[in-house]
């Protein structure tokens, strides 16, 4: 029903605007408004076609991983957390060694491998909801919700992105762009402990218990450990060393699973070709909740309704005699809860118009690290196992949001002013 509220809602905005605009005297309003009908309904269809192919790879790899019993491993390793924050789902089923990996391929800022294994967690979790047919269970509204906080450890193409900028402006090899790694992850860790203390309360789960927070502060301590130690590092080798990191894990990964499945005389390539054949259909699945959400989105841009919105929080910002230093970068954040592709532009725009080394510059890059495509990631999770009825978990991922998004506007004066 949320999902269905905010959807009439950025339709009637947009269109409200459009009118009154049009009203005025700008006569190209509405055909900017049908154009962005046409393009997110292409836009939507594009993106799940150029996904067929990833889902079938990962897909068939984890298939590999199942049958050579390394999702089990994964799953068992991963149990003391996932058991605390996912009380539904029985100790070594599947979905939790995908889960596992989705959130290794977050943290590592591998949003290609992330995706599939996302989606193969959530029909795993799907083979265990019993709510009534359409709506989502605690499980994959918690696991969505971490999703959304994005939690990363090496935002890779933010410092790729930076680096090029810097380059373009003369900036001499001193200039460091993996310097956001800190803030990033502070930033993006406060965002995750905000979406599943949400959801948490929502779901009314014991996460105060020693046996919950202990594991958390393990997990922290090891990116405490990470993140200091690559700060140490100078900006072409702390960049060089996220990539092949990245890079490493992904193929250990399958090179592990293969390896797996050869020692347990398992039918490689047969698993592989089996788990595959889903890919095309969970691509297709997802179509029709990309369309709706990609459309409702690109009309609210087109109308004029964020450059409103921005306007009319820069004005409360004054009014309240606060710095608005943050301002410039403010609409990669609140662009990045609906189009990734957008708040990247936005980024990319700030750091050319204020430079790439300044506050708002660098303000821009933590909070595009830091912060997750909301409305894209409910639509493409909870479409592909054909969810329509998501329940709390949008308002819990927009708190998660607007909470990640403040963390990054403190964080940032904090540190780096």
């Amino acid at each position: 029903m949320a999902m269905n509220w905010a959807w009439i809602g950025l339709f009637t905005v947009a269109f409200a605007t459009a009118l009154v605009r049009w009203a005025l005297g700008e006569d190209g309003i509405l055909p900017a408004l049908l154009g962005a009908l046409f393009d997110g309904a292409r836009s939507g269809f594009e993106i799940s076609l150029g996904l067929a192919g990833v889902m079938a790879l990962w897909l068939g790899l984890m298939r590999v991983g199942e049958r050579a019993g390394m999702i089990e491993l994964l799953a068992r390793l991963a149990g003391p957390l996932l058991r605390r924050l996912f009380p539904e789902v029985p100790q070594g089923h599947p979905a939790q060694g995908a889960m596992t990996m989705n959130i290794s391929a977050n943290l590592l800022g591998l949003d290609n491998a992330a995706t599939p294994l996302g989606l193969k967690a959530m029909r795993e979790l799907q083979s265990l909801n019993t709510e009534p047919a359409g709506t989502a269970s605690h499980a994959q509204i918690m696991f969505v919700v971490m999703n959304t906080a994005g939690l990363t450890l090496i935002p890779t193409s933010v410092i790729a992105i930076r680096q090029s900028v810097a380059l373009k402006q003369g900036l001499g090899a001193d200039f460091n762009a993996a310097d956001i790694f800190l803030p990033t992850l502070l930033a993006t860790f406060i965002a995750l402990l905000a979406g599943v203390l949400a959801v948490a309360v929502c779901q009314r789960l014991p996460l105060w218990r020693a046996r919950f927070l202990l594991p958390v502060l393990v997990v922290g301590g090891l990116l405490a450990a990470a993140v200091a130690g690559m700060a140490r590092l100078p900006a072409d080798q702390a960049a060089r060393f996220a990539g092949t990191t990245g890079a490493a894990v992904i193929l250990g990964v399958v090179m592990l699973f293969l390896l797996a499945g050869a020692w347990r005389r398992v039918n490689v390539y047969e698993a592989f070709i089996d788990g595959a054949k889903d890919g095309f259909g969970v691509a297709i699945q997802i179509v029709p909740y990309l369309i709706a959400i990609l459309v409702a989105v690109g009309l609210f841009r087109a109308a004029g309704c964020m450059d409103f919105l921005l306007a009319g929080i820069g004005a409360g910002v004054s009014a309240l005699g606060l710095d608005t230093d943050f301002l410039p970068a403010l609409p990669v954040g609140l662009m990045k809860v609906f189009s990734g592709a957008g708040a990247r532009g936005l980024m990319i725009d700030v750091m050319q118009v204020h430079g790439v080394d300044s506050f708002a510059g660098r303000l821009a890059a933590i909070v595009q690290g830091s912060t997750e495509t909301t409305f894209y990631v409910l639509a493409v999770y909870f479409g592909s196992v054909g969810v329509q009825r998501t329940r709390y978990a949008l308002a819990c991922a927009l708190f998660a949001d607007a909470v990640g998004l403040v963390a990054a506007i403190a964080i940032g004066y904090a540190m780096l002013r």
